[in-house]
């Protein structure tokens, strides 16, 4: 008996292991059998995203976000001025950088403390964050009322970790916005704040989108536009997310696109044709609820399909009877960063009809491991030209070295898909080595992206 029961149990873990390769072949088979669309991109996502899962360790330590009953964040707050009418909340890169969200508000401890439980999130990109008090001005600060760098979690020793139970993680709070002392109203919160723009912004308002607001698309006008030569002729029109950012710097962001000031200097040099660039505005605290197809972060419905029909049934509609443009795919792009650039990506996979173009900057490729590349290398069409820009560091000092070359990995497994594909016509892609995931970047790279996607007819 004893001889049948140790060679049960030396043979026990080869069944089990054959077994569950047996499964997984035949769970591989069926879904190739079911996968109608380029079997083999979607096995690259596949790979891509068993990748993602497995580079998650963390050798020097253990990453808070990885373990299972979650963590605790506590905030001691110095100045005091957080209270039951102006609460603590998080807002990170989970959320959407909300300011107000109101899942992510901490509670008030009997100890002048604050604290917030965290379930182990379902993103498996690390979290960045920064503390408020409901809005960007009233956000954290340093001990010279300045900005700070966005908070990211220790790595913890692993001896002092007890199985089940959440560790606690203590942050200090020093400053607050509205403790500066020429704290005055954001230029951006009125919809009537004063452009300060190179050439000729007009405002149009639009309601609507994937949630209920009311907007004003910043529609930039070419130089020449108004010219009595140029009276009837037409331009082709490049749709931007994240509009409010495009043309000049507010509060909360480290530069602007400078949109305006790089394609006039472009169009008046000849070296691209003159464009019609519009901005479209997020919707605040709703922006990754907007822009996301599918789940991407915690927290956020995905409405994106909601707001890709709000743009081709009224905002494209209110451009085209207000300004001259030119119709049809070949003439009409649309664009945007991070989040914007996903949704940029759906609008132009799901009508490529209407979107022949597409600049794609910074794309949040590994969201979700690699959820956002699965999706799309899916897609049965993508527009005729692509334009994608990244960095080699756009998980900030957040992420490890292998996760930012896992996003660059991920950026370079659709090139490769792109090219596979007879509907697209002419594709760049570029990466910065030492780029990060900002409006720094995406400004440095927006001439490039403009004279791919629109350059200057001969003679022109």
């Amino acid at each position: 008996m004893n001889k049948i029961a140790l060679t049960a149990w030396l043979v026990a873990p080869i069944a089990v292991v054959a077994g569950l390769a047996l499964a997984v072949d035949r769970q591989a088979a069926r879904r190739s059998r079911d996968s109608s669309q380029a079997p083999s991109l979607v096995a690259a996502a596949e790979r891509f995203a068993s990748d993602a899962a497995a580079g998650r360790a963390q050798p020097a330590g253990v990453q808070p976000e990885s373990l299972p009953q979650g963590f605790v964040l506590v905030v001691k707050d110095q100045t005091g001025l957080a209270s039951a009418s102006s609460p603590i909340f998080l807002a990170s890169s989970h959320n959407g950088w909300n300011p107000g969200d109101d899942k992510q508000v901490l509670t008030a401890r009997s100890d002048l403390r604050w604290q917030i439980v965290m379930p182990k999130p379902t993103n498996d990109s690390p979290i960045e964050f920064k503390f408020t008090r409901g809005s960007w001005d009233l956000e954290e600060l340093d001990g010279e009322l300045k900005a700070i760098a966005n908070r990211k979690l220790p790595l913890l020793d692993p001896a002092s970790i007890t199985p089940g139970e959440p560790p606690i993680i203590e942050f200090t709070v020093v400053a607050w916005g509205d403790q500066k002392p020429d704290v005055s109203q954001r230029p951006d919160a009125s919809p009537y704040y004063d452009l300060k723009v190179t050439g000729t912004v007009k405002r149009l308002q639009v309601a609507g989108g994937a949630v209920r607001h009311v907007r004003d698309l910043l529609v930039w006008l070419p130089p020449g536009y108004d010219a009595p030569e140029n009276a009837t002729r037409t331009y082709p029109v490049l749709y931007m997310q994240d509009g409010q950012n495009l043309f000049q710097q507010f509060p909360g962001t480290p530069a602007e696109w400078g949109a305006d000031e790089t394609a006039t200097e472009l169009i008046t040099a000849g070296r691209v044709e003159p464009v019609i660039i519009v901005g479209i505005p997020h919707a605040g605290a709703a922006r990754a609820t907007e822009y996301t197809p599918i789940q991407l972060l915690d927290g956020a419905t995905p409405r994106g399909g909601r707001y890709v029909s709000w743009l081709l049934s009224e905002v494209m509609p209110r451009v085209d009877r207000a300004f001259r443009t030119k119709r049809g795919p070949e003439f009409t792009a649309i664009g945007g960063s991070s989040f914007g650039a996903v949704i940029a990506m759906e609008a132009a996979a799901e009508h490529p009809d209407v979107f022949g173009k597409v600049l794609l900057e910074s794309m949040s490729i590994t969201r979700n491991n690699g959820a956002a590349l699965a999706h799309f290398l899916a897609k049965p069409r993508f527009p005729s030209v692509v334009y994608w820009g990244m960095g080699g560091r756009e998980l900030f000092d957040s992420g490890t070295p292998e996760q930012n070359a896992r996003f660059v990995e991920g950026t370079e497994a659709f090139d490769k898909a792109l090219a596979q594909r007879p509907e697209v016509k002419a594709k760049k892609f570029v990466v910065v080595p030492d780029a990060v995931h900002n409006e720094t970047a995406w400004q440095a790279r927006f001439g490039g992206a403009l004279e791919f996607l629109f350059p200057a007819s001969r003679g022109q």
